[in-house]
């Protein structure tokens, strides 16, 4: 089994998808086991993306991610972190395939309703910033 760190980013939220986006999520053979909706702060928001620090996109990324709520889950599934990514679909959602989560709901590349790990080591650090133990149930 291996756990997976996944956003539902404020386009999403603000559209009210989570329904429809953990749906798709748990037909996929993904579990949740960890969720909660929170409302970053800016400072939040670039602590978390701390590693696209000297990308032109930074701030417009953490502006956007604490603009509105979302939603923080820890996915757990055999290859949960492959298989999510391919649920995701890609960054552009003009270049995700059919079926995908961006291809459906994603309204740009910045506002592209999801967020997941793309490794473990990344996973390990993104699920440990927004739960600690006591909130991961599985």
């Amino acid at each position: 089994m291996e756990r997976t760190f996944c956003i539902i980013k404020p386009d999403a939220v603000a559209r009210n998808l989570q329904g429809e986006i953990l749906a798709m999520i748990q037909a996929a053979g993904l579990r949740v086991v960890a969720m909660k909706q929170i409302r970053m702060t800016r400072r939040q928001a670039e602590g978390f993306y701390a590693v696209h620090k000297e990308r032109p996109f930074f701030a417009s990324l953490t502006e956007y991610m604490s603009s509105g709520p979302v939603v923080c889950a820890i996915l757990e599934g055999d290859k949960a972190i492959s298989r999510y990514r391919e649920l995701m679909g890609a960054t552009n959602p003009a270049n995700a395939a059919e079926g995908t989560i961006r291809k459906k709901y994603a309204e740009s590349i910045e506002a592209n309703s999801v967020h997941g790990s793309d490794a473990p080591e990344t996973a390990a650090y993104e699920m440990s910033y927004f739960f600690n133990a006591l909130e991961i149930t599985g």
